[in-house]
């Protein structure tokens, strides 16, 4: 059975770099053996911030909200993530945060790798990790291996190619550590249903 693979593209900025990012770790995660990938982007999940009557423990995905419905039913869908953010002041994205927020039982136990990307030279580093430590509280199990993109800007040549051939490196790490953790998870959701 394919492993469940979702790409979730944290930013919904007009003219976020995000997008490039995004469509390349799809198109590399795609080719993976026995994976089924799918981007998801949340600028199609207009999330509201959180304001449920309580919390996502407490209501096991009975939103109000159908867009907060269609969301969490799609995460519930798969097996290990890609979680892609940028970069703001030091930190990742407010609408990841509050599209982490809206689910929880349908991230437990569950893997999440990431790629980060920023204007500096750090390459959202810092961004990745507070985002550890949210996905941690969701019963995830972060990757250690990631990616990060600086220099964002120049990090893909006119025709959507990267121009540093190492990034392509650390992702076929990353994609390969990604694989082992899902299907791991996977088999141990199975047998503890």
């Amino acid at each position: 059975m394919a492993q469940r693979i979702q790409v979730i593209l944290g930013s919904t900025r007009r003219g976020r770099q995000g997008e490039q990012v995004a469509r390349w770790v799809y198109e590399r995660a795609s080719r993976q053996e026995g994976w089924e990938v799918e981007l998801l982007d949340l600028a199609d999940y207009p999330l509201p911030f959180y304001e449920e009557p309580m919390s996502p423990a407490g209501h096991k995905g009975k939103y109000e909200l159908e867009v907060a419905r269609r969301f969490v039913g799609k995460v519930a869908e798969g097996d290990g993530y890609i979680l892609v953010t940028p970069e703001y002041n030091h930190s990742f994205s407010a609408v990841l945060k509050n599209a982490l927020d809206y689910g929880y039982y349908e991230w437990n136990r569950k893997p999440a790798a990431f790629v980060s990307y920023a204007g500096g030279v750090l390459g959202g580093v810092r961004a990745v990790e507070q985002l550890r430590l949210v996905v941690v509280e969701l019963q995830m199990a972060p990757l250690r291996d990631a990616v990060h993109l600086a220099g964002v800007r120049q990090a893909f040549d006119g025709q959507g190619a990267l121009t540093n051939p190492s990034y392509e490196d650390r992702m076929q790490v990353m994609l390969r550590e990604l694989d082992w953790w899902t299907r791991a998870l996977k088999e141990g959701r199975a047998k503890s249903r």
